[in-house]
């Protein structure tokens, strides 16, 4: 008898914990999809889904061998209820390959047992965010549009990932859609599968949401002691980025990045800034023999079967080179990388001794402080529809800077910013 009020008290203590994380989830804008969620037959389709994708996937092959098919490639699975359909399967098990994370690691993550959790976003798109349980990967909704904006970018997307390894681009894992039939119509949803900038995120005191501009741009802060977790704006940014020798580095990078995604006419995207106070033994630990070589050893696997020319080769005009030209202030022009042996003096620059941390290409250790940083949200092109929010903008708004600019304009004002905020 004893032992039953035990694992009863047991059963008891655990379920009130959960209550109380998911009271806590609801109080940060973060819900667990269980089984009352609208999205729970969903979550369940899409995990079962990617269970079986994953499983059967052939074995990742370095970067360098990826082929046209690789990038062409389509494979459908049917399941009961459903129909999951993954593109360009051996391209994005290759980046993750590239990242060192195994697909064991990846699927185990995203099929676990675990509720995934809704994340609520202030993002003016009507894109649904999931994220696995572990908070590692974020689920998206895309539209088909944005979907084939990204497939038809891809070997470019995959050559800048070559060129620059330590890149801060948003690293996308997978993209899939799941079809679902009802009595009258089939339901088709696009989603893509991204490792999350602020991963591990239990000491992250703060975030921000960059894009260089001031209109629009301020969220109210939670209030003090709140656990709600605010997602700050440029307005908000106070102070200074201080990164000491990594500065060069962080600006170079940022230009480089802004740059190729000013080549594929890409406006409206992000600069996420998280920062997080760093520990004594960290301090301490960090310039130790053991952590250097930890720290090497991750470099050098990140950049392993880099290869001195991309995968795409095409011809550029004057004016293209032009406009790819780096901005001002210590970049090397795109247009002008050098070649042989040269050209791995370039690359050299452009890496860094990595932190011995997890999602290290995202996290840039400061001399007090951690900051995790990336560039997300690359789907907006400068079209027609935005041309014409432009001028609205301009004339309702004469002398403001809002984010609906050129992507030229844009990308020079994000490098300004991280310039004029970085030390």
């Amino acid at each position: 008898m004893p032992a039953k009020k035990k694992v009863s008290a047991s059963g008891a203590a655990r379920r009130r914990r959960w209550w109380q994380l998911r009271m806590l989830w609801s109080m940060l804008g973060v819900f667990e999809i269980n089984q009352d969620h609208d999205f729970y037959d969903l979550a369940c389709f899409i995990k079962t889904g990617l269970q079986t994708a994953l499983t059967d996937a052939p074995d990742p092959r370095p970067l360098e061998q990826l082929t046209a098919d690789c990038f062409k490639k389509q494979e459908t699975q049917v399941h009961e209820g459903f129909q999951m359909q993954t593109f360009s399967g051996p391209v994005f098990s290759s980046l993750r390959r590239s990242l060192g994370l195994s697909e064991e690691e990846y699927r185990s993550s995203l099929s676990s047992d675990d509720f995934y959790l809704q994340f609520i976003s202030n993002s003016k798109s009507k894109a649904d965010f999931f994220i696995t349980h572990d908070k590692r990967f974020f689920l998206k909704t895309q539209s088909h549009r944005e979907v084939k904006f990204l497939l038809s970018n891809l070997p470019l997307y995959v050559d800048h990932l070559n060129r620059y390894p330590h890149s801060l681009l948003v690293r996308f894992l997978g993209v899939h859609k799941i079809n679902v039939p009802n009595h009258t119509k089939v339901t088709k949803k696009y989603f893509i599968i991204m490792q999350s900038v602020f991963f591990p995120d239990d000491r992250i005191s703060s975030r921000y949401d960059i894009k260089g501009c001031e209109l629009g741009r301020w969220t109210a802060p939670a209030p003090q002691g709140s656990p709600v977790i605010s997602v700050l704006k440029d307005n908000n940014f106070q102070g200074q980025i201080i990164l000491g020798p990594e500065r060069s580095w962080f600006e170079e990078q940022v230009e480089l990045d802004s740059a190729f995604l000013r080549s594929l006419n890409v406006l409206d995207y992000s600069l996420l800034i998280g920062q997080q106070a760093l520990h004594r033994d960290e301090l301490d630990q960090r310039h130790s023999l053991a952590t250097l070589v930890n720290r090497t050893t991750k470099s050098l696997d990140l950049d392993e079967g880099c290869p001195s020319r991309p995968l795409l080769e095409r011809q550029r005009s004057l004016e293209e080179e032009q406009d790819l030209g780096v901005p001002s202030g210590g970049g090397v022009p795109l247009g002008t990388l050098p070649s042989g042996g040269a050209e791995g003096e370039f690359h050299a620059r452009h890496r860094r001794l990595l932190p011995d941390f997890q999602n290290a290409v995202h996290v840039l250790d400061g001399p007090q402080r951690r900051y995790f940083v990336g560039i997300i949200d690359v789907f907006t092109q400068y079209g027609w529809r935005k041309r014409l929010e432009h001028w609205y903008k301009a004339l309702r708004f004469p002398g403001r800077s809002f984010s609906t600019v050129s992507p030229h304009a844009y990308s020079l004002r994000l490098c300004h910013w991280v310039r004029s905020r970085t030390q």
